[in-house]
């Protein structure tokens, strides 16, 4: 209960500078791809972000003694308006590296932007931290994402979407693999289309006027194949804002396909709920998740972690 409490309490208490252990990348060194003049970046007191111009990454690294050569990447929600960057950020990064993870929090483009913008973001976040393994002490093949929200479609489109067109930009880096190798979903936006889309981030996403085509095609039910990451689903019946049959029908068609794929349905927990207290056994969440991360062998320690 004791280790509950100090996660539920990190996304009001923990700072957002970086520590001895955090840094940050820039996405994009070379220049934005799209690059164009939006309202400054703000930071939130409650430590939303809006308006992201310049994506980046905040490395989140664990202690050399508890490295195990996982990496995940960390994709906040805020329904493609914000970035929701304490709750769904900061600490989950902070309970990856607890399990000795090493979490990469993705400060990516928004509404500003649009499609494709988001999807580029999160594919070079991949792609960069598998072509820098080695630098980070992470294993090539053990890199995943995780995101809430609308942070969970972007998570859910770096599952399926991995070879789109649309997420390459004629950089070096697109010749990397661009495929996570496992997801967690937590009350994620999946589908476009009636009767679970949430409309605001579909607004947000593909503007105010995005075709029948455009909506099935980021209805990420309907891309799902047999390449699709292994994927943990979290959601709750309580959930107004994302229903819960956004996993319902990603689960149906990860299983359609014969991906593995575990779901955790609770009955309380309002949308957002990070890693809160009150939420009876969904506030176990966190648990269970580490449970299915070591269930797939992603919290022992491998042999290309340096002594």
């Amino acid at each position: 209960m004791k280790r509950c409490i100090t996660f539920a309490l990190l996304s009001l208490l923990m700072p957002l500078a970086a520590s001895a252990h955090e840094r940050v990348i820039p996405l994009w060194p070379e220049g934005v791809p799209g690059a164009k003049s939006i309202p400054a970046e703000r930071i939130e007191a409650d430590g939303r972000i809006a308006h992201v111009s310049a994506p980046t990454l905040t490395v989140v690294a664990p202690n050399i003694d508890r490295a195990n050569g996982t990496a995940v990447i960390v994709c906040p929600g805020g329904g493609y308006r914000f970035l929701s960057n304490a709750r769904e950020g900061v600490a989950y990064a902070q309970w990856l590296s607890h399990h000795g993870v090493t979490a990469f929090i993705l400060k990516s483009r928004l509404h500003d932007f649009g499609h494709p913008a988001p999807l580029q973001d999160v594919l070079r976040a991949i792609r960069l931290v598998r072509s820098r393994a080695n630098e980070f002490g992470i294993a090539p093949d053990r890199i995943g994402v995780i995101g809430s929200s609308a942070g969970g479609h972007l998570a859910a489109s770096a599952g399926t979407l991995f070879d789109d067109a649309a997420g390459r930009t004629g950089a070096q880096l697109d010749a990397i693999s661009a495929r996570p190798d496992f997801l967690i979903l937590l009350y994620p936006v999946i589908t476009m289309e009636e009767p679970w889309v949430h409309a605001g981030s579909r607004e947000a996403l593909l503007g105010p006027d995005a075709t029948a085509a455009q909506r099935k095609a980021f209805s990420l039910e309907n891309r799902v194949t047999a390449s699709t990451p292994p994927t943990l689903l979290i959601h709750t019946q309580a959930d107004t804002s994302v229903p819960v049959g956004n996993s319902l029908v990603f689960y149906e068609a990860l299983t359609r396909a014969g991906v593995p794929a575990e779901m955790y349905l609770f009955e309380r927990g309002a949308h957002g709920m990070g890693m809160n207290l009150g939420n009876g056994t969904a506030s176990d969440w966190p648990q269970r998740a580490a449970e299915w991360l070591r269930d797939r062998g992603l919290l022992t320690r491998g042999d290309h972690q340096p002594n």
